[in-house]
């Protein structure tokens, strides 16, 4: 069962590439001129390489603190975002003043993304320690508490298993808070999205490491309404106040895209209403899109997509007809 009361279409575009500043001040503007309400960039640090090519991620160009409070210095009403910044690559005392700090520079136009990380080569080749998905979960949990802190003004206390801050009060506290949203695709992360998120990023369950069949699996029509249940058991009463995200990772416009159906048909091994009916693709002319848009908003909740920089130039006309901009 989804929301009660359907909200609002919202668009957002991520971007993982930009060669200069310019550029990247340019995509700003495109992505704010189309029509799309925000704008993500993503937490992931390292080049092309032994390490990065066998994951199936693409390599990200721009850090992402950086990037944002450019993007959000050179437009005027386009949130900006992280989707999602890995709480095992940042100290947490230092993250909540990042994010406070971009609230104060863009008050009411900053989203602070928050998961618990997963690509595992990428943490190996950082020399950064891997813990287990548990304790990862409890990073991830305990500096959602820390950064709530922050935000509120309240003197910091968090004596977690992992995080651990006390006696002094916060600052800048922002005059207008950031909504926190929670990513992931299994149950522990998902129930704590539930719990303590503004906004859940129902997302792949890369338990594998790598994006590929797994991940595919991992988010059928079935598997995505086991992921909208673990929200609701974590929500409770306030689950019609949270805001369902999703991306839309496998992307093709007839006539306007590169990639093709066909293409998305081979690569997954879907057929044709398979991959229409995926939760994690929207495939088709304009107005099957829109209808596919739709239809997932009445059957999950989801009413904040996520567009690739692939395909977000050519998504343009569907942001338009969803949200009348």
């Amino acid at each position: 069962m989804a929301n009660k009361l359907h909200k609002p279409f919202r668009f957002a575009a991520q971007v993982y590439r930009a060669n200069t500043g310019q550029e990247w001040r340019d995509v700003a503007h495109k992505v704010e001129d189309m029509g799309y309400s925000a704008l993500h960039v993503s937490d992931h640090y390292i080049g092309p390489g032994a390490a990065l090519d066998p994951t199936g991620h693409r390599p990200v160009t721009m850090a992402p603190i950086t990037s944002m409070a450019v993007a959000a210095e050179v437009t005027d009403t386009l949130t900006v975002g992280c989707r999602m910044f890995c709480t095992s690559y940042h100290e947490p005392v230092v993250l909540a003043k990042e994010a406070a700090t971009l609230a104060m520079f863009a008050p009411g136009r900053i989203e602070i993304g928050l998961g618990a990380g997963w690509l595992g080569a990428e943490y190996e080749a950082m020399g950064i320690e891997f813990p287990s998905a548990g304790l990862r979960v409890d990073r991830l949990e305990e500096t959602v508490d820390l950064i709530a802190q922050h935000f509120s003004g309240r003197e910091i206390k968090v004596d977690g298993q992992i995080v651990k801050a006390q006696d002094f009060l916060p600052l800048p506290v922002p005059e207008s808070i950031p909504p926190i949203m929670i990513g992931g695709g299994a149950r522990r992360v998902l129930t704590l999205a539930g719990r303590s998120a503004d906004i859940v990023s129902i997302n792949f369950n890369n338990r594998s490491g790598v994006l590929g069949s797994d991940s595919v699996l991992t988010s059928t029509v079935d598997e995505t309404h086991k992921k909208i249940g673990w929200v609701r058991a974590g929500a409770g009463d306030r689950f019609d106040d949270i805001e369902l995200e999703t991306g839309a990772y496998f992307v093709a416009i007839d006539g306007q895209t590169d990639v093709t159906e066909e293409a998305l048909m081979g690569r997954t091994g879907f057929s044709s209403e398979e991959l229409r009916a995926f939760p994690h693709a929207l495939v088709g002319s304009v107005d099957d899109i829109c209808d596919q848009l739709e239809q997932r908003r009445e059957e999950f909740g989801f009413s904040y997509f996520t567009i690739g920089d692939r395909a977000y130039e050519q998504f343009a006309p569907v942001v338009e007809r969803m949200t009348g901009k």
